[in-house]
């Protein structure tokens, strides 16, 4: 069996997804939308012990929506969870949403999920007053939509932090023989560290592929040959009370996230979504050292966008998505931390 990177060897490779960025130098922070062209089903796996969300009740398997209008992830803490406001109210206008009353003169509810990190203590000019920027910058991202996206110090991870050097939003995609596509979207601003100690070696470096005609995907640095390492160093993470390697002073609660958005080509069942994103949980554990901490508030999105219907034993289809999406997350993590020059 093969499986290489897609074409673009970003989220978009996955049929039926759009995904915009828009951020804002000045503040140093930035949003990003994943919009599916129809709505899709959808799934989030939260991890982290100090996550910032929106809606993600409502993607429980025995709830009353099987469906959303888009994903957004921002920046700003809790003021970023207002991007999804700006997402709501374009695509409510454009009449895309939930219809619970068909009726002409009753608004349908578009369901925008969204998850936040906190770039607030990042520098840049956050003396909004009582007009934080999120609700313009996601009307922005969503109208800039498209296949074609940027990485590294864009949208949601314009203004985030992974570990001791700079975050950014990452990107990858993988696509196997029989026709199954993966794509991971990463806005990586991780307390832990995304390097092996001392060595500029990506904790994800076995996950990474060598593009045709563009070399490694993010730099290609390997451990040194015979290496290893305490098991009990981070490495380049925020703070590391007591380690040599601490390079920053002490991070508060939810300081710190990784949020992650993973596609499949595959028409699945809410319940099947909600294994394939638990399942990318690890492709974090994979980049990321320590993840999933007290402060961290790591969450994982799943969308299906219902291409095709996959064929095979579903139990191992199920799992064969899993796995290619916690390497693809793995891969886009580090892409992104690469593309922003960290």
């Amino acid at each position: 069996m093969t499986a290489r990177p897609g074409p673009l060897n970003l989220i978009t490779d996955v049929g039926g997804l759009s995904v915009g960025n828009a951020d804002d130098p000045g503040v140093a922070t930035g949003v990003s939308v994943i919009r599916p062209h129809a709505r899709a089903v959808a799934a989030v796996a939260v991890a982290g012990g100090g996550p910032g969300t929106r809606e993600t009740d409502a993607l429980a398997t025995d709830t009353l929506v099987d469906a959303v209008d888009a994903i957004v992830l921002s920046g700003g803490s809790v003021y970023g969870l207002a991007a999804a406001d700006g997402v709501a109210s374009v695509l409510g206008a454009q009449g895309q949403g939930y219809a619970m009353v068909g009726r002409a003169g009753v608004p349908v509810s578009p369901i925008v999920p969204a998850a936040i990190l906190y770039d607030l203590a990042n520098g840049g000019d956050k003396a909004w007053g009582e007009t934080p920027p999120y609700r313009d910058l996601a009307v922005r991202a969503l109208k800039a939509a498209g296949e074609q996206h940027g990485i590294g110090r864009v949208g949601a991870g314009y203004g985030a932090r992974a570990g001791g050097g700079p975050g950014g939003l990452g990107s990858a995609s993988v696509v196997t023989h029989d026709g199954l596509a993966v794509g991971a979207l990463a806005a990586v601003n991780a307390h832990g560290s995304v390097r092996m100690p001392g060595t500029d070696a990506f904790w994800a470096w076995p996950y990474e592929q060598d593009i045709p005609g563009k070399g490694w995907e993010f730099g290609g640095a390997r451990p040194p040959q015979g290496s290893s390492f305490d098991l009990d160093d981070w490495g380049q993470a925020k703070s590391n009370p007591g380690m040599q390697s601490t390079t920053a002073p002490e991070s508060g609660g939810r300081t710190n996230t990784t949020l992650g958005c993973v596609a499949v080509n595959v028409a699945l069942t809410p319940a099947e979504a909600q294994r394939v994103a638990k399942m990318a949980l690890a492709g974090v554990a994979r980049a990321v050292r320590p993840a999933f901490a007290p402060f961290d508030g790591d969450v994982v999105f799943c969308l299906s966008t219902a291409q095709i219907e996959g064929s095979g034993l579903r139990p191992f289809l199920i799992a064969r998505l899993g796995e290619l999406a916690a390497s693809t997350l793995a891969r886009a993590i580090a892409r992104g931390v690469h593309a922003a020059g960290g």
